[in-house]
């Protein structure tokens, strides 16, 4: 596998970009589909593609496998990451759903105050003199933006099985090894496992199951025995939690 791996470190002619492309199609289309699936409509899944064969190149310009990690690994690191940083370049989420987001995350942090516990669904959607069918609709649309964020801590999910020593590995990699830098992201790592411990059980496993192990929420509502629309509603209130207990700090 070192000798493969070898041969992505020198990826320059014509043919071996066209191998290198055909090998990775599918993970990059699978990865941007992923995405764009939690995404606005008008993000467009084309940009990210050609978001993700930017990351590709830059990848195997980049790969070095005295680091101990495979080429794969790094490559799909790289993918992914090339796509966030495109949504963040382009600010592709609507001031309208930046709003809303903005404004739930408050409710829910005053709320939690005050009940000293974090509040449920049903006494959110009281405060927010609304039924519940039309919460859950702004929750969908509020927690929308947090992908790039989650996507990009999503493998943190499982504090002790050896993701945060695989991150760890590869953030000293793409910030060229300063120890500073990868100090503190490792803090980062532990403080996100942390908060996500604090989720509901059942919003932890869902959390788990879409972002770790990247299964469907239709695979995860067969597993839970729940509906699809209920496994989505699960999701976008763990997300409203994580986002107000990291902007508040708690």
């Amino acid at each position: 596998m070192a000798g493969k791996d070898q041969i992505y470190s020198n990826k320059s002619g014509k043919a071996e970009k066209e191998a290198l492309f055909a090998e990775f199609a599918a993970s990059i289309k699978y990865i941007a589909q992923r995405l764009a699936a939690r995404l606005p409509v008008n993000v467009e899944l084309g940009d990210l593609i050609d978001a993700g064969v930017i990351g590709l190149l830059d990848a195997a310009q980049k790969f070095d496998e005295g680091r101990g990690i495979q080429f794969k690994t790094y490559a799909e690191y790289r993918i992914r990451g090339a796509m966030l940083d495109e949504l963040r370049k382009n600010d592709w989420l609507p001031r309208s759903i930046r709003k809303k987001s903005n404004h739930l995350e408050q409710v829910y942090r005053e709320y939690e105050q005050k009940l000293k516990r974090p509040p449920t669904a049903g006494e959110l959607a009281r405060v927010l003199n609304m039924d519940l069918e039309d919460y859950f609709t702004l929750l969908r649309e509020a927690t929308t933006g947090a992908v790039v964020h989650l996507e990009a801590l999503g493998k943190v999910v499982e504090a002790g099985t050896g993701w945060e020593e695989r991150l760890y590995r590869l953030v000293q990699i793409t910030k060229e090894n300063d120890p500073f830098l990868a100090a503190q992201f490792h803090d980062m790592i532990e403080y996100v496992a942390g908060q996500i411990d604090k989720l509901p059980e059942k919003e932890r496993l869902v959390i788990t199951l879409y972002y770790h192990e990247e299964l469907t929420m239709k695979e995860i509502g067969a597993i839970l025995g729940i509906s699809e629309s209920r496994v989505s509603q699960l999701r976008s209130q763990a997300v409203l939690r994580l986002r107000a207990w990291m902007k508040q700090g708690t």
